[in-house]
């Protein structure tokens, strides 16, 4: 009984001053508590406090009762009355009646600068309008270009202008300067400031634009894209294309004009000949549909009801959404997934399959738009289009699936296996990374397993995992043996975050959710290079796995 009063008194300790509640702010619009006006609060706040430890007195926080207020932040059974007293009791009115007054003086200096700034800044532009109104009198023809760059004067006046503010910081344009009454000052102001101090990231689309873009986000083709474009016209447009050759150039990233042709290509579902290429496009694509003839029916059958159901689940959770979750879009990869599963029964689907649809899906959409894939509407493809698409994603995942389905099988040997071949790599290539999991008591099957299920999908943007499979198409036994090493590079990359790191749950936090979300071509090529390296140092020599 002891123990559970203990317990009580400790959920219920200082229950005043936790953090999590509402704080009142004082500013200039916002006056401090004055206790004179508010006589009544005072003498409620002097009040002993209400049941929880009658006859107690609350003693005053210290440091080593941190633990002890930090614990019941959600606790909801403060009064506002009682933070408001007790405030008033610890404040002294009089300097907080000479602050305020200072901090409402400093306000209206700062809004007088701003105003004078403001003044100066217009007249230059009321002089150029002047100036042009006087040009167009003594020359009319050059009329059209004067309108053009009071236009620009205008547009630049709101956009790209930058002076200092007292503030120490850069208003960069007039619609940032304060305009109206003191309290929409202080509204815009006030949002201004926030919006301010959020970092500035660069909008990269799901899917790299035509040059790959890098994190920096600039979509412009360099002359050494141009040329290496050239070089991907140039091998594909042969009789006969040099596979070798083709994968050699495809290592260090596809063009997306010419991805679709080569994927299609190295994943072995075209032919080399280029004369073939077509009957065989027709041949297998008429094979599929007559798939989905022949099983897709079967979809609420008895034995087959339970793996449809579970492919409409695990749809919806897949990304991007935008792509995902529209109609046309879960219809097409319920087939594939549904014929697939149907057709490799010793495995059937294993929830990480439906991720492994989506690069292809969104490569061969490519091939008949220009504009990113998170802003198109799929359905507006013709019906032709969507089925030569659907088709040509069923059988290049199947292709690739055929490279690693005893990661699907029962038990997932397959996973198992690279997983414990992962940990012992890294506790040769780092060490001191591998000893501080094993001090936490981290698995690698922990986090590790999503990584061999999924092929990084879920730690990487699309249009990084797209770069990823270029590498993957053109490296041999890419999916299923590159990918250890790729997983052991990436790993590693994380290395001074992981250190940092005391604790078993902020270490699977860290690797379930680690920050990627902008990165582009240069972080991948970076990992790729990396990953080759310990290739070339581990494949051909396995003992050097064990000490």
């Amino acid at each position: 009984m002891s123990g559970d009063g203990n317990k009580k008194q400790f959920w219920k300790r200082n229950t005043a001053k936790v953090p999590g509640n509402i704080q009142h702010v004082y500013g200039a619009q916002h006056p401090p508590f004055d206790p004179l006006l508010h006589a009544n609060l005072m003498k409620a706040g002097n009040k002993a406090p209400s049941t929880t430890t009658p006859g107690k007195p609350k003693k005053a926080t210290t440091f080593q009762e941190f633990e002890s207020i930090t614990s019941d932040a959600w606790d909801v059974g403060d009064d506002d009355d009682e933070l408001l007293a007790m405030a008033a009791k610890n404040l002294n009115i009089e300097v907080v009646m000479e602050t305020a007054n200072k901090v409402i003086e400093n306000h209206s200096k700062l809004q007088e600068r701003r105003q004078q700034q403001m003044d100066k800044m217009s007249e230059p532009d009321e002089k150029d309008r002047q100036e042009a109104h006087e040009e167009e009198e003594e020359e009319p023809d050059e009329e059209d270009e004067r309108e053009e760059g009071a236009d620009m004067t205008t547009d630049l006046s709101f956009s790209s202008e930058t002076f200092p503010i007292s503030d120490n910081r850069m208003v960069k344009s007039h619609s940032e300067a304060p305009v109206g009454s003191h309290k929409e000052v202080g509204v815009e102001q006030a949002v201004l400031h926030r919006q301010q101090s959020l970092p500035h990231r660069p909008t990269i689309p799901l899917v790299a634009r035509m040059a790959d873009q890098n994190t920096s986000g600039t979509p412009a083709m360099t002359q050494r894209e141009a040329s290496r474009l050239d070089k991907f016209r140039q091998v594909l447009a042969g009789p006969n294309t040099d596979l070798e050759e083709l994968r050699k150039l495809s290592w260090s990233g596809i063009p997306r004009q010419v991805r679709p042709i080569t994927w299609k290509l190295l994943s072995g579902y075209l032919p080399a000949n280029a004369e073939r290429r077509a009957s065989t496009l027709q041949r297998k694509r008429q094979e599929y549909f007559g798939f989905i003839e022949q099983y897709y029916d079967s979809r609420n059958d008895e034995h087959h009801q339970d793996t449809y159901r579970q492919i409409h689940i695990d749809i919806p959770r897949m990304s991007p959404e935008s792509l995902v979750l529209q109609p046309k879009v879960t219809e097409i990869f319920e087939r594939i997934l549904f014929i697939w599963a149907i057709r490799h029964p010793a495995s059937g689907y294993v929830q990480g399959i439906n991720d492994l649809v989506t690069p292809f899906f969104v490569v061969y959409v490519f091939e008949y738009i220009e504009e990113e894939v998170e802003n198109f509407n799929v359905s507006s493809l013709q019906e032709e289009v969507l089925r030569n698409i659907e088709a040509d994603s069923f059988w290049c995942m199947s292709k690739l699936l055929d490279g690693i389905q005893d990661n699907y099988t029962f038990a997932q040997p397959g996973i198992q296996r690279k997983v414990k071949a992962l940990e012992e790599l890294v506790s040769r290539i780092d060490e001191t990374v591998h000893r501080h999991m094993q001090q936490y008591e981290v698995e690698y099957l922990q986090f590790a397993f999503r990584w061999m299920n999924n092929l990084l999908m879920r730690e990487l943007p699309l249009r990084c995992t797209i770069r990823l499979w270029d590498t993957y198409q053109a490296e041999p036994e890419g999916f299923s043996h590159f990918h250890l090493y790729v997983c052991a590079a990436f790993l590693v990359r994380w290395r001074k975050e992981i250190l940092e790191e005391k604790d078993f749950q902020g270490l699977m936090i860290l690797l379930q959710n680690l920050p990627t979300m902008h990165w582009g071509n240069e972080e991948v090529s970076v990992l790729l290079a990396e990953a080759y390296r310990l290739k070339f140092a581990f494949a051909d020599a396995p003992n050097h796995y064990k000490r």
